[in-house]
């Protein structure tokens, strides 16, 4: 049986060498070359329309993220408090030759929003939905020579959203060439069952478009590939008989040994869908795989090939900090990186369709996914929210969302939606059927969710409905323990826990107090501080939810919770509660908005991951005989011990559910030194010194060599340092920068969330003794040399190479 499997293999490849020789699907970048304008001209969807004024810029563009901070911004303090408005891209192009015989299709990943889209004056269509992929052809609007492709965005009906959204083409446009029959768009689904570690099986289901109504018949195979590129399983279905439309053709196969995709082991292998007219290719379409097999067990929890895990998760909105909604892959994979280096390996899109690229990297890094899709439904949230759109667009959003991202082996869950008012309406229930049916039809290999805060469950009229198959909950953490009392046989998530807040270096004691900010949501926040901060000591939440220790004590204990979604990895712009202007980004980030770790972060790392952990804080320079709190957040260690000046200040070790230590420590200048132990032996040792005056700038960048693809990002942190080289906790020192080399700063920040300081600037202060500056690449290879300087410290100087792209 193996000998003959092998000898299919073998003539499927001969017949692959002699047929493949035709470029029947073409797929290139659309991003270069666009014409820019801020504000409404109605006449440039018209082709010969005049831009020669107009600014020239690369997609991804988010022009938000350039403008100034104002509280009269209409998008408000809520939304960012940077500008929206209408704006206008053209693209001038001439369609190359081998394409000119082709069907052409633009294809975008995402507008915010309103988009209207022309071709040579042609209207294509509009999308209200800022989240949304969707694609027109343009193939029977295109002219020999120049044609002119023209967008419409409009952002100016505000407030329309409960962060900050971004304005315009902020995401991948792609141009597609394909035959008159070919795979239509995203016309593959691949899945698995009956996977076990000696074999999985897999069904392909293809649709195939007959553009011109072709009669005759045509071939179908598809060949599995893993991650060296060996052909491992291969299906040919011939002499289909081609419908007037579309076809959809259903193969199964098998693969022996299969390497299981995991969090750990984030195996991809690759299935290329060929399609033959007689012995002519005409499409050649590829689709990741990832074989894996997951269960959610109402008493046990989450397995993962047949191996149980919890879901550490975290939720993450889509903005990128200084660079804004603009997708870029480098920003997305370093702020996953930190994710992965905390330990977490999982991610809440929240709350709605991410950029396709996010999910390319969870499959490659190891991310489970829930794939979100609205935020609300009909009922709204914000005046100009989504809701105006609901009852012609959200079928249709759902599915291409569905359709879109259905072949990532990371999404195990969809969630229809997040905190949706219809939760306490009857109408919820027929909504809710509906919306999980859409999902259903399109796919069955996953669970379907919806966030929900009604906790008194005959009042909910989401989940009366019946229709998910787990259960979501935000916040309420002190209900996870009787959840299975209280819904027997009921599956369950925490599909947002915490809202703690935090500001990154900043300290307010008693460290033991807790605090809820706002106290309710009817009382004005009076408490706070001049500096507009959240302790770092994680003692202070929002009133809905609870601190990071208090969440995951509850949540680690109960084999019944699956896992859990932080709200939120980073700082994200917008909803900078509890604080008024001039605060503009929130506080409830485990990372601050430049991706410079808050102190929680050591605290799941230690609880998250197996790596020897030692974190010790606050910083040390406070006035002389205050009492200060010293934590400390530790794992692979029986107990710390604490040292001031070289003097024992006591061992101390967790107690219980304890998840850090603490010593009450009569400041005087010096050292403070911990040393973990296991078993009377030194496991890590982590000193902190009292710093100086500012006296010189370090420059870090986190990677010294990057590609000259006019995309990728090098992220340079700037550190204050006194003298003998500690870190100036409380230094704010203006930095300038100056950059040699092909390239740009694409952005500079210093993770402050009431900073109104640009983020695209050659300057910013410091804050709590740090600040970011963002290099990115332009097309051309050679050496950068970024230079830093203050007036009064000396200055700092950072190479990097710029690789030419092969």
């Amino acid at each position: 049986m193996m000998l003959r499997k092998n000898l299919v293999l073998l003539l499927l490849m001969l017949i692959v060498g002699v047929r493949a020789n035709s470029q029947s699907r073409i797929h290139q970048s659309f991003n270069q070359d666009w014409k820019f304008f801020l504000g409404d001209v109605t006449a440039a969807k018209s082709s010969d329309f005049s831009d020669l004024s107009w600014r020239k810029l690369s997609l991804p563009h988010d022009w938000s993220i350039e403008g100034k901070f104002d509280l009269k911004n209409p998008a408000k303090p809520e939304g960012g408090g940077l500008p929206t408005g209408v704006a206008w891209y053209r693209k001038t192009f001439t369609l190359p030759a081998n394409l000119q015989q082709k069907n052409i299709f633009i294809e975008f990943d995402g507008v915010y929003k309103n988009s209207e889209i022309w071709i040579n004056g042609h209207l294509l269509g509009k999308r209200p939905y800022g989240y949304s992929s969707f694609n027109y052809e343009l193939t029977k609007y295109l002219k020999p020579g120049e044609n002119v492709i023209a967008v419409r965005v409009d952002n100016s009906a505000q407030p329309d959203s409960r962060w900050y959204s971004g304005s315009g083409i902020y995401r991948n446009v792609w141009l597609t060439a394909t035959e008159n029959i070919a795979i239509d768009h995203w016309g593959t689904f691949v899945s698995t069952s009956a996977v076990s570690k000696t074999t999985a099986k897999l069904n392909f289901k293809t649709e195939i478009r007959n553009k011109a109504g072709l009669k005759g018949e045509i071939d179908v195979q598809s060949q599995v590939y893993d991650a060296k590129g060996k052909l491992v399983a291969a299906v040919r279905t011939d002499h289909i008989t081609l419908n007037d439309t579309l076809v959809t053709v259903a193969q199964s196969s098998t693969v022996d040994q299969p390497e299981l995709w995991s969090v750990n082991n984030p195996h991809l292998y690759k299935v290329v869908t060929k399609v033959f007219s007689g012995k002519r290719l005409v499409d050649n379409y590829e689709t990741p795989l990832g074989i894996r097999y997951f269960n959610f067990d109402a008493a046990k929890g989450f397995t993962l090939n047949g191996e149980y895990l919890k879901i550490l998760g975290v939720c993450m909105h889509h903005d990128l900090g200084a660079l804004g909604a603009a997708v870029n892959v480098r920003a997305m994979e370093r702020q996953l990186e930190i994710m992965k280096d905390m330990g977490a390996n999982a991610i809440r899109t929240a709350h709605n369709p991410p950029a396709p690229e996010l999910l390319d990297l969870c499959d490659k890094m190891g991310f489970l996914v829930m794939d979100e899709a609205f935020d609300m439904w009909a009922k709204k949230k914000n005046k100009q929210d989504y809701h105006l759109n609901w009852n012609e667009w959200h079928v249709r959003d759902l599915q291409d969302m569905v359709k879109r991202d259905r072949n990532h082996p990371s999404i195990i869950v969809w969630s229809i939606g997040n905190e949706i008012r219809e939760q306490f309406d009857s109408t919820g229930v027929a909504m809710t059927k509906e919306l999980v049916k859409f999902v259903k039809d399109l796919d069955t290999t996953r669970l379907v969710t919806s966030a929900l805060t009604e906790t008194d469950a005959k009042k909910n009229f989401i989940y009366q409905s019946g229709a998910l198959d787990i259960y979501g909950l935000n916040y309420n953490h002190k209900l996870y323990k009787d959840f299975p009392k209280n819904y027997p046989g009921q599956k369950f998530i925490a599909t947002e826990t915490t809202s703690s807040l935090d500001t990154r270096g900043f300290y307010e004691m008693p460290s033991d107090s807790i605090r809820r900010w706002p106290k309710d949501g009817k009382t004005k926040f009076t408490e706070g501080n001049a500096e507009f901060a959240a302790s770092s000591y994680d003692n202070v939440s929002a009133y809905w939810g609870s601190t990071h220790e208090e969440t995951w004590r509850e949540a680690k204990k109960y084999d019944h919770v699956s896992g859990l979604f932080v709200w939120t990895g980073f700082d994200y712009l917008g909803e900078p509660l509890p604080y008024p202007w001039p605060a503009r980004s929130s506080y409830f980030g485990i990372v601050d908005l430049a991706g410079f770790p808050k102190d929680a972060y050591y605290m799941y790392q230690s609880e998250w991951t197996n790596k020897p952990v030692l974190h010790l804080f606050p910083h040390w320079n406070w006035t002389v005989g205050k009492m200060v709190d010293v934590w400390a957040y530790y794992n692979n260690a029986d107990e710390v011990e604490l040292f001031l000046n070289g003097k024992s200040l006591g061992k101390r070790t967790k107690q219980g559910e304890d998840l850090h230590v603490v010593w009450s420590v009569k400041y005087e200048p010096g050292t403070l030194k911990a040393i973990s132990k296991k078993n009377g032996q030194v496991v890590l040792v982590k000193e902190i010194n009292t710093a100086g005056k500012p006296a010189k700038i370090e420059l870090l960048a986190d990677r010294t060599q990057i590609g000259a693809d006019g995309k990728d990002l090098s992220f340079v942190t700037v550190r204050i340092l006194d003298a003998q080289g500690n870190l100036v906790p409380d230094a704010d020192n203006l930095v300038q920068f100056k950059l040699e080399g092909e390239a740009t700063i694409a952005g500079v920040d210093n993770g402050f969330q009431a900073s109104l300081e640009p983020f695209k600037a050659d300057y910013r202060k410091a804050y709590r003794g740090l600040c970011l500056a963002i290099v990115q690449a332009k097309n051309k290879a050679g050496k950068l040399k970024l230079t830093a300087t203050s007036a009064g410290l000396k200055s700092a100087l950072v190479s990097i190479s710029v690789k030419g792209i092969k």
